[in-house]
């Protein structure tokens, strides 16, 4: 147990330093290889071992594991102030100071320093660590041939990938760390680490956009870690022990300890971006892609809506509860009105990220069985789609030279492979049988007794449909005559495939996932599983049927466009009589007009520059109501 524990979250660094200090492309390709193939066989492994009690980490080459932990906050807060100083921003410095004081405060004088184990895994940290490895280690595969032509296009003298991929790795290790951790002062300090890897990956470029963005996300970031130390001291101060373990045993215990789980689940909704937090989240877009991919699927968002669900236990039943949910139902909501306006790739998968991950946000604060149940399917589901969409845009861009989703029209007739993909992407996020719809109707279903989360799922869940369904008919288009076969580097198809089928298969194995992985959380699980469905009493989801009828419907629909290269080609009716030339009709005054086609993007109700300040306004105040509840 302890080697695979060391794989997992020391591995990763070990290998990030060899890829910052030999600088060789050749070494530091083997290097990712081989250890995403390390680490996905260790996470199956520590699958297949199950679930483990707590346990102690002695010493680290001689040190005291904890009195090492200490020693690396600190400095860890060190680093982030001297970026703080050297970008002249005094929120960071306040909020790196004002976290090295109270953290000063507590070890010194508030902590008895007894013996806790320092990581567990339960099944929530096991499934964690199996999304962070596997989904994760292919994006930093694919970002091996992506950051060469990368930095061919930015005409680099000197290449940056040994710092690039020095802090890709070490993200890995530390949201390992992170999702194992027992002790809460090691589940800090891990979560600090992500704020400093995700600033240097979003100001990767070091263009003056690149650096803003990536100081937004730090002060922001930074104000999390502010309020996990908050809530951390609260805590402790009633129930007077580190070990996560034993304060998710005792439940709600007052106002105080509430309230320091409330201060908790705030650092949570920073690092996830919730509104009105979303904006260093879509700053990040910024960033090279495959560090887009790695933020949105399996690393800092995740942190953020794990440590939400990790400590719900806390707040069952209380204020607090209600108002976790109907925060992440508002960011759901929001955050899909705000994807309609936009055009721009990357935005509507940021978007589209920040408003799935209020949904397990919001399934977090309902708290019972099936809502714990739909958000860690979630959690599963999304993080393989969206990796997924994120590099396929990152491939379209690098093909065509454009994010714009009118770009991509057509894209089909040049890019058969990369587009069909894309497709299926966005497909296994829209449609039943997939997992990402499957657990949102489980999100409803469990949303079902409040009358205004319900509302807002409904509303958010319509206006999904609105983005994903217009993305995906821009790529559809008949197979162009002769088209050359598309290339594409070995190492940017496996990922993608990989993912693709995973989005696939994972969906219809769902029903074996959630008996095998899911449904030992709970002494009364909330589903049944008969003839590939998910039964409950209050309703079903026929997985496997869903997915035959899927798959007859794909067989006869590819039997009936099978000939469709035999077939005479006629231009459409385009408002007008035909010129005859491909592409104008006649219009007024009998002139000739080109056609155009595009989408309708609502810009005067969906308008990014007047909702987001309203958005915001509406989250600080239901925030503010969280928290005064928990009280």
């Amino acid at each position: 147990m302890s080697n695979l524990l060391f794989l997992l979250i020391l591995l990763p660094a070990v290998a990030a330093a060899v890829c910052y200090f030999v600088r060789s492309s050749a070494v530091r390709t083997l290097t990712v290889l081989a250890t995403g193939a390390v680490l996905t066989a260790a996470s199956l492994a520590l699958l297949g071992q199950g679930i483990f009690d707590p346990l102690t980490v002695g010493s680290v080459l001689g040190i005291p594991s904890d009195f090492l932990v200490t020693v690396l906050d600190f400095a860890l807060l060190g680093v982030i102030f001297m970026y703080g100083v050297k970008h002249r921003n005094l929120l960071i410095q306040g909020f790196t100071l004002a976290q090295a004081a109270l953290l000063v405060w507590f070890e010194l004088v508030m902590v008895k320093h007894a013996a806790v184990p320092a990581l567990a895994g339960d099944q929530l940290s096991l499934i964690m660590v199996l999304v962070i490895s596997i989904v994760g280690s292919l994006i930093c595969i694919f970002a091996i041939p992506y950051m060469k032509e990368h930095e061919e296009h930015l005409h680099l003298k000197k290449s940056r990938q040994p710092q690039f991929f020095f802090f890709l790795l070490l993200f890995l290790g530390a949201m390992n760390g992170l999702v194992l951790s027992n002790n809460i002062l090691w589940l800090y300090f891990f979560f600090e680490v992500t704020t400093l890897c995700s600033f240097m990956l979003i100001g990767h470029d070091a263009t003056e956009v690149a650096v803003k963005n990536s100081v937004r996300a730090l002060w922001m970031n930074s104000l999390g870690g502010l309020a996990f130390v908050l809530g951390m001291m609260l805590v402790y101060s009633k129930v007077g022990t580190l070990d996560i373990s034993a304060i998710l045993a005792g439940g709600p215990q007052g106002a105080l300890m509430v309230t320091g789980v409330g201060f908790l689940c705030l650092a949570g909704f920073t690092k996830a971006a919730q509104v009105p937090f979303q904006s260093w989240l879509l700053g990040a877009m910024v960033a090279p892609t495959p560090v887009s991919a790695l933020l949105h699927s399996s690393t800092m968002v995740k942190a953020g809506v794990y440590v939400v669900l990790r400590f719900a236990p806390a707040y069952s039943g209380t204020l607090l509860s209600d108002g976790v949910a109907v925060c992440g139902a508002f960011t759901f909501l929001a955050c899909a009105a705000l994807c309609i306006g936009q055009s721009n790739g990357k935005k509507i998968l940021a978007y589209s990220t920040v408003s799935n991950l209020g949904l397990i946000i919001c399934c977090a604060g309902l708290n019972t069985p099936l809502a714990i149940t739909a958000a860690v399917l979630l959690i599963i589901f999304h993080a393989i789609s969206k990796s997924l969409l994120f590099l396929c845009v990152g491939a379209i861009e690098q093909a065509i030279g454009s994010r714009d989703i009118e770009d991509m029209r057509g894209l089909y007739a040049k890019f058969p492979r990369t587009a069909t993909i894309t497709i299926i992407g966005i497909l296994t996020m829209l449609l039943p049988p997939f997992g990402v719809l499957m657990s949102k109707w489980m999100a409803m279903e469990a949303a079902s007794a409040n009358i205004y989360v319900i509302v807002m799922l409904a509303m958010g869940s319509a206006l999904t449909m609105v983005y994903w369904a217009r993305w995906g008919g821009l790529l559809m288009a008949t197979r162009e005559a002769g088209a050359a076969p598309e290339k594409q580097a070995g190492l940017i198809r496996m990922p993608l495939t990989v993912l693709c089928l995973g989005a696939v298969f994972l969906s219809l194995a769902s029903p074996w996932i959630y008996n095998s992985m899911l449904a030992p959380m709970f002494d009364a699980p909330p589903f049944t599983v008969s003839f590939g469905s998910l039964d409950a009493a209050t309703g079903s989801f026929a997985v496997v049927p869903l997915f035959i009828v899927l798959g007859l419907g794909a067989l006869y629909a590819v039997k009936a466009a099978s000939g469709f290269r035999k077939v005479k080609i006629v231009a459409p009716y385009l408002s007008g009589s035909n010129t005859g030339d491909e592409g104008t009709y006649i219009g007024p005054m009998n002139s000739p007009v080109p056609f155009s086609a595009g989408n309708m993007y609502l810009g005067e109700l969906f308008a990014e520059g007047k909702l987001t300040p309203i958005f915001n306004a509406l989250a600080v105040a239901l925030i503010v109501l969280m928290l005064g509840g928990a009280l």
